[in-house]
């Protein structure tokens, strides 16, 4: 029988799967653009799920998709609930995931040491 501390992390688990599936097939609301879940946070009593996203584009284009994003939040909210047959629905608060620019950033800053050095 699994331990139940690693309970939210196979719900987050799951509920990044079910996201990413219906940003990609179901959400068409055009503010959208190319969104990648990367992770997806669940509190310790399940209550609620930060779901972190990575967009492609500048800064008008990831406004514009996070604003999409949370206009959809009750439909997600409810799909996730519906599809992972929970009892209660999770709080679900898209939160956008700066890591890939900071990673990107920083590759290009020891690129650019490695060069003058």
């Amino acid at each position: 029988m699994p331990t139940p501390g690693r309970r939210p992390e196979r719900l987050a688990e799951q509920i990044r799967s079910e996201v990413a599936g219906i940003i990609e097939s179901e959400l068409k609301d055009p503010r959208i653009g190319f969104s990648t879940v990367t992770r997806v946070e669940v509190s310790a009593d399940l209550s609620h799920a930060r779901v972190m996203v990575s967009v492609l584009g500048d800064d008008a284009a990831r406004r514009n998709s996070m604003e999409g994003l949370g206009s959809a939040t009750a439909y997600v909210r409810r799909e996730i609930t519906r599809r992972l047959r929970l009892r209660r629905a999770p709080e679900v608060l898209f939160v956008l995931d700066q890591g890939l620019d900071e990673d990107s950033r920083i590759e290009a800053l020891i690129q650019k040491l490695h060069q003058d050095g």
